[in-house]
């Protein structure tokens, strides 16, 4: 497969990733602020930064206003990153590759850009904000069903494939860290119920409320929450499971090739070197410095990706 071709099919799956992520973290600073109007400011910052989109904001706005930043991460023109910009990038990568994608693939991308297009077409109302969200995340995954169901397991699969599970892997580490470390008030208040708060809001923004609690039950704890979305395999956003999907799709492409990249050993070390240690382990080196290490790994092998598979030419 061409270099260009497997570089537009991962970051069209990339892209529709993160546009179902921002969707879930704009949802949870809505739900928060909802329910606590005296730090709603605070929530809304840390979705911001979450999604890495902080300091573009504050270049054009004074204050942290719900609706101003709503309307900025969902459909600003001029932010690269808001949702109708990252689904206007994910279809025009699935033009580029257009060829190799099903027929259903195609048409359900080309479907969520035209939808969201309409939806987005005016500022949405707070009132209409759960309903719109709710549309984005039904539009991936449409998406994703026509991708499994119809999608040959061959080249491009594994790229896109690859391209989803880093750019969730990345979600879920920076939801980790900036949601507790940038709202939790202060290391006095660890496992108080300030804190067990935020470590619910954390489940609520990736959508793993209700499987924590079918697997914990009751208990609210920092180190279960932890390990539930570092460690746990079977927790589709956990880094554990991103990260084993990965290196599944990447070994499948070195079968192929019979090549041994770099980006191969790269992946197989993020699981083995900082996956497989228990969550005690990783609390008493510090949560902060492990997600931290872990960003920097992640973003290293979307790099080495890029210039193995010359996605570049």
């Amino acid at each position: 497969m061409l270099g260009k071709t497997a570089g537009s099919l991962y970051w069209m799956a990339r892209y529709l990733e993160r546009s179902e992520n921002n969707a879930r973290l704009i949802d949870a600073g809505f739900r928060i602020a909802l329910t606590r109007s005296n730090t709603a400011a605070a929530e809304w910052r840390s979705v911001l930064v979450t999604a890495g989109q902080d300091y573009a904001f504050k270049q054009t706005h004074q204050d942290y206003n719900s609706q101003r930043v709503v309307d900025f991460m969902l459909r600003d023109p001029d932010n690269p990153s808001s949702i109708l910009s990252v689904v206007k990038q994910a279809r025009d990568n699935a033009r580029t590759a257009r060829t190799y994608l099903t027929r259903e693939v195609w048409e359900a991308v080309n479907t969520s850009w035209m939808t969201l297009g309409a939806l987005l077409k005016r500022q949405v109302r707070e009132d209409d904000l759960p309903d719109v969200l709710a549309a984005i995340r039904q539009q991936s995954a449409l998406v994703r069903g026509a991708f499994s169901g119809t999608m040959l397991r061959n080249d491009g699969y594994n790229f896109a494939r690859i391209g989803t599970f880093l750019e969730r892997a990345d979600n879920t580490a920076r939801i980790l860290d900036v949601k507790y470390y940038l709202l939790l008030p202060s290391v006095a208040h660890i496992g108080s119920s300030i804190d067990n708060v935020q470590w619910e809001t954390i489940l609520r923004s990736v959508s793993a409320h209700r499987a924590y609690h079918w697997l914990y039950g009751t208990e609210i704890s920092a180190l279960k929450i932890a390990e539930f979305l570092i460690l746990y395999k079977q927790m589709p956003r956990s880094l554990a499971f991103c990260c084993e999907q990965m290196n599944d799709n990447l070994g499948l492409i070195r079968r192929t090739y019979d090549e041994e990249t770099e980006a191969v050993r790269m992946g197989s070390a993020i699981c083995r070197e900082r996956l497989s240690r228990p969550i005690q382990s990783i609390f008493d080196g510090g949560l902060h410095e492990f997600i931290t290490d872990f960003l920097r790994a992640n973003a290293a092998l979307a790099q080495q990706i890029e210039r193995d598979y010359r996605f570049v030419e």
